[in-house]
């Protein structure tokens, strides 16, 4: 880890959060309202609704709302597909149980699918499935009541916590963004500032993972800012225009630091460009407390020199030029990203004098739809469920039917994990704590309460203890299980029903239902983790080739914006597989910034005379060769030596680029490409007939 990164601030372990509080008061007002409501309205299953408050509440609201709306959508699916389903497969429980388990691991498979808040529908019609199906097997004539009976008491429980939280008002995701971007800034300037300050390789492994997840991160929170009643969608675009900002900063920070290192390497680096660089570090090193006029200055400075080198000739003039032009535009991404950080936080008039760098940005999420992790997921879910209902039936056990909808809520929980297996452990882990609590209140607590007030108040302490925790990231994971285990341990109902034996049984259920979670998740996720990364890197070749063949006009930010959510999808793969895996090897910044050259010379081609403009469609043609060979064989075939001579051909050829801003992109951009794909070449010789 750099030494940037070490200085900065750690909070201390238990910093006391009134807004966490807050949040845990609005949880526990609405499970009082809940109960109150299902004990006054004789439904027979109170500890359900109790069940969903926790599951559906968030401590910010924009991420509340909508799931919200969509969990009442999927509840209402969920509640047809029960109807629908057991009645007429009543007397086919093999069948019936095979159609099931196939719905929610389809269900599971548009929710890993689609990363919006819409996944919360998908989700909630699995799991709603699963809870109002599998416990009522023995009894498939009731399904009809039964099914009405637990859709009533979710949905008390959904309108309950809407309005708590609408009372007590936790975080907005206004807020919640802008605390993310500040921190999601900082990390950008920190690794920019690494980068360019030392050889460049081993803090790019130590960094990739997280600059691209905070990019990733950044415009999925985004989703939610119209949802926000401080939210608009004008937020929500100049979210993505940061984010589109940042996507942009590491591929220009990286060749930027390739450049620097080759440059160094070979002892070419001038006295004033080296100077620049350093006051550029300076600069990122102190991001919060240098003006932003300085930036402006300084990116002049830097493409005042690329411009003079880039007519000096020789191959470490042009590499120098390349250095100075991606390091100006470094600097112009971050100065930007600030401005429009300032602008999210400042009033509307500050907001649209920016509306300039917000048109820039795309108007759409770009993000990587990975089918096959959705498909993985779908299926383990429904092999576990079908396991689950295997054993339940040969051992024929009272608790067996509720150990599926236990399945069900716990691998739709760890669906997005890439390997959920250890979050699954943890899981059982906070789910044993919690058993003690639980039987304490069970049978020392309960027996002796009687009314809805006293019950309310003795469940105070652990409820608000709980909701706390999940409150805070650092504890929320093992908040909900500690909550789900002593909701269904307590089995609250209208009347006081302590059964030991009961106990035991439900307790039973919950523990072999996540050890078999477990036991599935390592079968169908551990080891496809490194093989869906290898279809993603497959994937990224398919696109550069398209990118290099298509004739239609391609939009650079989207580009950017999809090739780095892919990115750091792959990036979070590596940490996952071993350290002699080929994975470790991928260079996915060399890829994201290869694609990027070849959209500027794209641009230029058409401003080129007949001669250059054959020069640089034969490097289009042999880049659209080279990544459709390797995308076909699935290996990283190295490129040709013909590539090399043309992309050198096409480099005597750039004079004949009648535009001069276009005439020096489409210089670095073949720069570029030299220096991602051949990098230990002998260096560029200009062609004196040229």
């Amino acid at each position: 880890m750099s030494s940037s990164l070490a200085k900065r601030a750690v909070l201390p372990p238990w910093p006391f959060d009134p807004q966490n509080l807050l949040f845990s008061l609005g949880s526990y007002a609405a499970a009082a309202l809940t109960l109150g409501v299902c004990f006054a309205s004789s439904l027979d299953r109170p500890w359900w609704a109790l069940l969903t408050i926790y599951v559906t509440a968030q401590p910010m609201s924009g991420a509340m709302r909508p799931k919200v709306l969509y969990r009442l959508a999927g509840l209402a699916v969920g509640g047809v597909t029960a109807i629908l389903t057991v009645p007429n497969l009543q007397n086919a429980p093999v069948l019936l149980i095979l159609v099931l388990s196939s719905w929610v691991g389809l269900c599971l498979y548009f929710a890993v699918l689609d990363r919006t808040p819409r996944a919360f529908l998908f989700q909630m019609a699995g799991f709603s499935s699963a809870i109002l199906t599998f416990p009522y097997l023995d009894t498939p004539g009731d399904i009809f009541f039964s099914t009405i009976a637990r859709v009533e008491e979710m949905s008390v429980a959904i309108v309950a916590v809407t309005l708590a939280h609408a009372v007590f008002k936790p975080w907005p995701a206004a807020r919640i963004v802008q605390a993310r971007m500040r921190v999601f800034v900082l990390d950008a300037c920190v690794w920019t500032a690494d980068v360019i300050g030392t050889e460049h390789g081993p803090l790019e492994a130590a960094h990739l993972k997280r600059l691209a997840t905070d990019i990733t991160e950044l415009g999925m929170i985004a989703l939610h800012l119209p949802y926000d009643s401080s939210g608009a969608l004008l937020s929500r675009r100049l979210v993505w225009a940061v984010r589109e900002r940042l996507a942009r900063l590491l591929s220009l920070a990286s060749a930027a630091a390739d450049r620097l290192a080759l440059l160094r390497r070979s002892g070419a680096l001038r006295a004033d460009v080296a100077a620049l660089i350093d006051t550029a570090t300076q600069w990122l090193g102190a991001p919060a407390g240098v003006p932003l006029e300085e930036a402006v200055i300084l990116a002049a400075k830097f493409r005042a020199l690329s411009r003079q080198y880039d007519h000096a000739g020789g191959w470490h003039a042009l590499l120098t030029a390349s250095l100075c032009e991606r390091m100006a535009e470094c600097i112009d991404s971050l100065r930007e990203a600030r401005l429009l950080f300032r602008a999210l936080s400042g009033t509307t008039a500050e907001t649209a004098q920016h509306l300039g760098l917000i048109d820039a940005a795309p108007r759409h999420l770009h993000i990587e739809r990975d089918h096959t992790l959705a498909i993985l997921s779908g299926l383990a879910t429904a092999a576990a469920l079908i396991l689950y209902c295997t054993l339940w039936i040969m051992l024929n056990w009272p608790s067996g039917s509720t150990t599926a909808a236990f399945a069900a809520m716990i691998t739709l929980s760890f669906a997005v994990q890439e390997d959920p297996s250890p979050q699954i452990l943890r899981y059982l882990l906070a789910t044993l704590i919690t058993y003690p609590l639980a039987a304490f209140y069970d049978f020392v607590i309960l027996p002796v309460i009687e009314g809805y007030t006293l019950l309310i108040a003795f469940l105070a302490p652990p409820f608000l203890w709980l909701g706390y925790l999940q409150a805070r990231p650092a504890t929320a994971a093992i908040a909900l299980p500690m909550l789900a285990g002593l909701i269904i341990e307590l089995d609250l109902l209208a009347r006081y029903q302590g059964d030991f034996s009961v106990f035991m049984n439900t307790a039973s259920a919950q523990i072999v239902g996540i050890a078999i979670a477990v036991i599935v998740a390592r079968l169908f996720r551990a080891v496809g983790v490194s093989w869906v990364a290898r279809r993603m890197i497959h994937a990224s070749w398919r696109d550069i080739a398209t990118l290099a063949g298509s004739q239609q006009r391609l939009e650079t930010g989207a580009w950017t914006a999809r090739a780095v959510d892919r990115l750091g999808q792959i990036a979070a793969r590596m940490t996952l597989t071993g350290p002699s895996d080929p994975l470790r090897g991928f260079n996915g910044l060399a890829e994201l910034r290869l694609g990027r050259n070849l959209l500027h010379l794209r641009r230029a081609t058409g401003a080129a005379k007949p001669s250059a403009r054959r020069a640089m469609a034969h490097v289009l043609e042999e880049i659209a060769a080279l990544f459709t060979a390797r995308h076909k064989r699935r290996a990283a075939l190295p490129p040709p030596a013909s590539f090399l001579h043309a992309i050198d051909t096409a480099l005597d050829e750039a004079g004949g680029i009648s535009d001069a801003r276009l005439r020096h992109q489409a210089v670095l951009a073949l720069v570029g490409m030299r220096c991602n794909l051949f990098p230990a070449a002998p260096d560029y010789q200009p062609d004196s007939r040229a």
